[in-house]
């Protein structure tokens, strides 16, 4: 799994590069932001299948020229205090990071789309 992993980072982190600078040589990076999201973590531990399990935590990386913060916004994992079936316990809730860029960068009601109001990052 690691192999294939590390193939698949390999390529998108490339056709990532190249998106960025066709934006960037196109003058509209300054007006566009890039969310990278998997609608899934992994498990720490190893499945029979010799691969891990769908997990609760999870990487977000949001992208721009306009970002407030830019760099990584989270602590590392804690890897020792698990949750009660065996996930990394995440520390930012995903719909924190969706009601920031509705509502600072798309400037759209961020409670009426999420149903519910969280609490905004300062990244953008």
């Amino acid at each position: 799994q690691v192999s294939v992993h590390a193939r698949l980072l390999q390529i998108f982190s490339l056709n990532l590069e190249a998106f960025v600078n066709d934006l960037k040589a196109g003058g509209t990076f300054k007006d566009t932001l890039i969310l990278v999201f998997s609608e899934f973590g992994r498990r720490l531990k190893q499945n029979a299948a010799a691969g891990t399990d769908h997990g609760a935590a999870n990487n977000v990386f949001v992208i721009g020229e306009n970002l407030k913060k830019p760099g990584i916004y989270n602590p590392m994992d804690d890897l020792i205090n698990l949750d009660e079936i065996g996930d990394i316990r995440y520390k930012i809730d995903f719909r924190s990071i969706y009601s920031s860029i509705l509502n600072q960068w798309m400037e759209v009601d961020d409670k009426s789309i999420l149903d519910s109001t969280f609490d905004r990052l300062d990244f953008i």
